[in-house]
């Protein structure tokens, strides 16, 4: 049997995470000895969509399957497009409505893998629970409100945090920089000084060290060391990054949310050899670090002091 030959589009190459993504999916294509070329959007669904036609409008270059994570939509038509002409389509990380009807006269494997969105939100508003307690404010970062992801990250910790927690919702798009101007630019405002924020919540690690650097870069070292104070929190978790950055206490706590194209590669990769679908949509679970439990005791502990 062939090689597998597999296209990965991903959405930056200035997002950690993302670049955990591409390290999976080359730690497993060495392990099932398939080919992969990664590709990079740079944030842009245009981009995203004419790098792809590319590979499937051009024969010599078709792949057997493409892995997407999209920038911004679902881009129906151009999975619609990959499926006629025999490449397999997978998606990462959001919730498309197509692919029940790609799959039912699809000779080819059709399917997603995310992750559980929801629950990283409702794992966030647990952990403003634990650092802050039943009341509060606490200023959220947000990514790209375009994707499904930051929509359900935002409802599960909606749901999950304390109901007298306050929010003030800023918005990024997923990169340290777009952590660092929507802090620089709120604290442009005079209200910015008025809402006793008690934490800093991100929807993303590189946010919230993009934060962090902002805070750090205040000229007033009394304004400075009262925000770099506060409790920082992220999301993702990777290994030599939002992980690293909590044993540094750079950030409070961050959840690990496992890669996903190391997942994929290996469902394409039985799909060829059984012939049969994978199951429509596989979610991963992610998990708080440190534990819960370990945030409530580090406040009690500080409370007592």
């Amino acid at each position: 049997m062939d090689k597998l030959n597999v296209l990965v589009s991903l959405i930056t190459e200035d997002n950690d995470y993302q670049l955990e993504q591409a390290a999976s999916a080359q730690a497993a294509a060495l392990k099932l000895g398939s080919n992969i070329q990664i590709i990079y959007a740079n944030n842009d669904a245009v981009l995203q969509t004419q790098q792809i036609l590319q590979f499937i409008q051009e024969p010599s270059k078709r792949p057997d399957a493409i892995i997407v994570e999209p920038v911004g939509t679902g881009m129906f038509q151009v999975a619609k497009a990959a499926v006629s002409a025999g490449i397999g389509w997978v998606v990462l990380n959001a919730g498309v409505d197509y692919l029940p009807q790609l799959r039912q006269h699809s000779m080819v494997p059709v399917f997603s893998v995310l992750s559980d969105n929801e629950q990283i939100g409702k794992i966030q508003g647990q952990q403003i629970a634990a650092i802050l307690g039943e009341e509060g404010s606490a200023l959220y970062i947000e990514g790209p409100s375009v994707r499904d992801v930051a929509k359900l990250r935002a409802k599960g910790m909606l749901a999950a945090k304390p109901h007298r927690v306050t929010i003030k919702t800023l918005r990024g798009d997923w990169t340290q920089q777009s952590g660092y101007h929507a802090i620089k630019s709120w604290l442009g405002l005079s209200t910015s000084r008025e809402m006793n924020i008690g934490m800093i919540v991100c929807q993303n690690d590189d946010m919230a060290n993009g934060a962090r650097r902002a805070f750090e870069e205040l000229g007033d070292l009394k304004d400075r060391d009262h925000w770099l104070q506060l409790p920082i929190t992220g999301v993702d978790g990777v290994p030599k990054a939002g992980q690293t950055w909590v044993r540094q206490e750079r950030l409070t706590a961050t959840i690990i949310s496992p890669p996903l194209v190391g997942d994929a590669l290996h469902l394409l990769h039985s799909s060829r050899k059984s012939g049969a679908q994978p199951v429509e949509r596989t979610l991963t679970s992610p998990s708080s670090f440190p534990a819960l439990a370990d945030l409530k005791q580090k406040r009690a502990a500080s409370a007592a002091k």
